[in-house]
């Protein structure tokens, strides 16, 4: 039964021709098939390990983050604006967040930044910059981005975040509280209709912050071009799982007296960390949403598919050098991996596995800002058919584990001989100018 539900489903999402069905069912379609694609890099385990590192590195680096906010804030007079914010991140943990960030406050309050001297401030940096760089390469990889960011792109970038990011983010707790606090606001309140409408705003008020600001973690901090609407659909998920699963980790978990009976005092850390460890994924998981909407030809079953049949690995290598020498023989712009990847309808992390080869093979070079662009690494009179398909067979061969170190006996050994100088003949005399 099950077997043929899962038919029934995987027939509904991929066989559908969008194009001939009504809008509402298209949309339906769409954004299931969305949905799909991020709960199998869910239920992949992947975005889960990610997670989990980050919650190590988060711990190791909050309180020297929030020092170097507590000084940017302090220079803006809102530092005030620490502890609420912190309290109100985490929310969730009921009477125990309160707690834990009392405790925060006081070691970020015992950690004087003035004293700490040049190597004490140096590791204090390097610490608040490594989280940002364990973000940047989770986001990456939910955006299945292979190239980071120079040093120096990296050094402003994160700059930025520690600098402007904890101002944000303060500024917009302490509107916040001006909004529930304000007397105006009371006056205006005890007008009807406005009163409902005042409530009703204070109650949005929070969902829209907390949307503006993982819209702008999901916009600038992958290593990519992030369309505005993807950033805000993934930040609207995002905010969607952060308040649900906040109100059921309070209820199952905070609320929980078995945490305490196994872990005595040691439970409210425990708490702490599933915390940190459920929030982290919930971020990834809306990065997740962000990169299948922006990317919906990546979607399908076919490009999660990342293992590579030897014939496939042949014909993707002949067909890939094709293409690139055809715009190099033409005067044409050189491919990128994305516009190769939709133009083949082969995944991006498959296709990368044969230029990878095809590069370590100098059978292909990269250039550009970023060296994303491809190009012939010689004429193309000199790269013959044989050399491609030398390439895409000793793909992901490495001088630890090659074909010559498999023990067998000559007969096999003389098959596998006669099948190259078959391959060899079949291909003499042809180049990859033939292809053009």
């Amino acid at each position: 039964m099950f077997a043929e539900i899962k038919e029934t489903i995987t027939k509904l999402l991929w066989e559908t021709n969008l194009s001939k069905v009504s809008k509402s069912q298209a949309f339906i379609t769409r954004s299931l098939r969305i949905l799909y694609a991020a709960a199998s890099d869910l239920g992949g385990g992947l975005l889960s390990l990610r997670a989990m590192s980050l919650v190590y590195t988060t711990l190791l680096s909050m309180v020297p983050l929030l020092a170097v906010s507590f000084s940017v804030l302090k220079g803006f007079g809102v530092h005030n604006q620490l502890e609420p914010t912190l309290i109100s991140l985490l929310d969730p943990l009921g009477e125990k967040g309160v707690r834990i960030s009392q405790q925060i406050i006081s070691f970020v309050d015992n950690m004087k930044v003035g004293v700490l001297g040049s190597v004490g401030m140096l590791f204090l940096i390097f610490t608040v910059l490594s989280l940002v760089k364990k973000i940047e390469t989770a986001f990456n990889f939910t955006w299945h981005i292979s190239v980071t960011r120079n040093i120096f792109q990296r050094f402003s970038n994160y700059l930025s975040v520690i600098l402007i990011g904890p101002f944000l983010l303060f500024t917009a707790a302490g509107v916040t509280a001006s909004f529930n606090s304000s007397t105006v606001l009371e006056k205006i309140s005890a007008i009807e209709p406005f009163g409902t409408m005042i409530l009703f705003a204070g109650e949005l008020l929070p969902y829209i912050l907390t949307i503006i600001t993982f819209t702008v973690m999901y916009a600038l901090i992958p290593n990519t071009k992030v369309r505005f609407t993807s950033a805000l659909l993934g930040a609207i998920v995002a905010t969607i799982l952060w308040k649900s699963i906040g109100t059921l980790f309070t209820m199952f978990i905070v609320n929980s007296t078995n945490y305490t009976a196994i872990y005595s005092t040691f439970a409210i850390m425990i708490i702490f960390m599933i915390w940190i460890y459920v929030s982290w994924l919930i971020v990834l998981t809306g990065a997740s949403i962000s990169y299948y909407y922006q990317n919906q030809d990546r979607i399908s079953n076919k490009s999660q598919v990342f293992r590579l049949s030897c014939r496939l690995r042949e014909k993707l290598a002949l067909t890939v050098m094709q293409l690139i020498a055809t715009n190099f023989h033409h005067n044409e712009p050189a491919w990128t991996l994305k516009e190769l990847a939709r133009k083949t309808a082969i995944s991006e992390p498959a296709l990368l596995l044969i230029l990878t080869a095809l590069k370590k093979d100098k059978l292909l070079v990269t250039t550009g800002d970023k060296k994303n662009h491809f190009l012939p690494s010689q004429s193309l009179e000199n790269i013959t058919i044989e050399m491609i398909m030398n390439a895409a067979r000793n793909a992901e061969e490495t001088n630890n584990l090659r074909a010559d170190d498999v023990s067998t006996v000559q007969q096999v050994n003389d098959v596998i001989l006669d099948i190259e100088n078959a391959v060899s003949e079949a291909t003499k005399g042809k180049t990859l100018k033939d292809l053009v």
